[in-house]
């Protein structure tokens, strides 16, 4: 049941633990092969295997190899039913498990665009063509956004309440943000958060047909950029009031101090160019942590490496943070729409545990429009402290969560 706590902490609010996690993406499966890929600036992309693209002009994808989602969990007879997506979220919970088997959410919020929408394509072809519709209960059955939430829950017993957010490209930090302000309010004590999204035909031939997708090197903020890829993947965290943590001596992976989001009503893909939308949701992400620009030591950039949305978000990066070291892991592993806040939440707080920068791989030129302080086609170390993680999507959706390395 929520809870009404006192608040507590600073500034008098409940100070929000990240208490585990889990992740599985073109990276790798879990923390540790995640961070090894990130220092290594791994190149996830590659050409497309899952379907048919030859009329298509981008012809590549960032995609998890299917033996990383071989887990040996006892899920029973329907393992061969489940969606791809179920799996991937499957697995990102079975490490955040392992962090933390005590973990017992009141509450899961999941950011997702496409759900099962691969087995909606199997039902209208098959529909089309005449084709045996024998098949067709299960790919209705799991065709729903909350299906792969619910069968991950149901794998490791879990019980609790479900919120499916589908907020174009901000899902995954749009879900993150509300659970961290259902834990910071008090009502309630322990809350499941992450995104998932699976790469599926009729999503990647829609951005191919808006020409939003580039046959050439996904390079963000580089001044020949041409678009984007897609990824996939699924990414898990487990929030906690922090007294509440450390009374029972939970490991504490890192802490998220503020959010904030806006929307820009400017064009149904394209963002205002003058960047006012990122630039509300990144100040009202430092409003709600009460705290300044000067404090943030990196930022994670949504970075798509599509012309119009990297000129937007990089403006009003320099406008409100100057030379703040900026990259975009995209350039790794593509965009995987509603799991990319989740899984970039989760290269930030790698971040701040390993003490580095993330890359921006593919960057040549820079962009003489953009003064930017990029880091470039390698992964240093930096001492950092607050990082901010962006995402911005169709419509004006804008979202950024700020996290911070575990202060006393």
């Amino acid at each position: 049941m929520p809870r009404f706590n006192a608040l507590d902490g600073t500034n008098g609010q409940t100070r929000v633990a990240i208490v585990a996690a889990g992740i599985v993406s073109p990276l790798g499966a879990g923390l540790e092969q995640t961070l090894m890929s990130l220092r290594n600036a791994a190149d996830c992309v590659t050409a497309v295997t899952r379907f048919d693209v030859t009329n298509c002009r981008c012809k590549t994808s960032a995609q998890i190899p299917d033996k990383l989602l071989q887990h040996a969990l006892p899920i029973g007879r329907n393992r061969a039913r489940l969606h791809r997506a179920s799996h991937m979220m499957i697995t990102a919970l079975d490490e955040m498990r392992r962090f933390d088997p005590e973990f017992d959410p009141e509450l899961t919020v999941i950011g997702t665009t496409s759900g099962g929408m691969s087995f909606g394509e199997d039902y209208y072809r098959a529909l089309y063509r005449h084709h045996d519709l024998r098949h067709s209960p299960e790919w209705i059955a799991n065709y729903p956004p909350q299906k792969p939430v619910l069968d991950a829950q149901q794998a490791f017993g879990i019980g609790a309440p479900c919120f499916v957010i589908a907020n174009a490209c901000a899902s995954g930090t749009n879900a993150i943000g509300h659970a961290f302000e259902s834990v910071r309010s008090g009502r309630y004590e322990r809350v499941l958060t992450g995104g998932y999204d699976a790469i599926s035909e009729l999503v990647f031939v829609g951005f191919d047909s808006l020409q939003a997708a580039t046959p050439e090197k996904c390079r963000p903020f580089d001044r020949n950029r041409s678009g984007m890829v897609l990824g996939e993947g699924a990414a898990i965290l487990a929030l906690e009031n922090l007294e509440s943590a450390r009374k029972r001596d939970a490991q504490i992976l890192g802490e998220i101090i503020g959010y904030g989001i806006s929307t820009d009503n400017h064009h149904l893909t394209q963002p205002d160019p003058s960047g006012s939308g990122p630039l509300r949701a990144m100040g009202r992400a430092l409003q709600s942590a009460r705290r300044s620009p000067m404090e943030v030591d990196y930022i994670n950039a949504h970075g798509t490496a599509t012309p119009l949305n990297d000129a937007a978000e990089g403006r009003a990066i320099a406008q409100l943070f100057g030379s703040v070291p900026v990259s975009s892991t995209k350039s790794m592993i593509g965009h995987s729409l509603g799991a990319a806040g989740a899984i970039e939440a989760i290269v930030c707080l790698l971040a701040l545990k390993a003490q580095f920068l993330p890359p921006n791989i593919n960057f040549e030129a820079p962009d003489p429009d953009l003064s930017l302080n990029i880091v470039a086609n390698k992964s240093r170390q930096a001492k950092i402290d607050i990082v901010l993680s962006n995402s911005f999507g169709f419509g004006g959706t804008n979202a950024s969560v700020l996290l911070q390395k575990l202060a006393a």
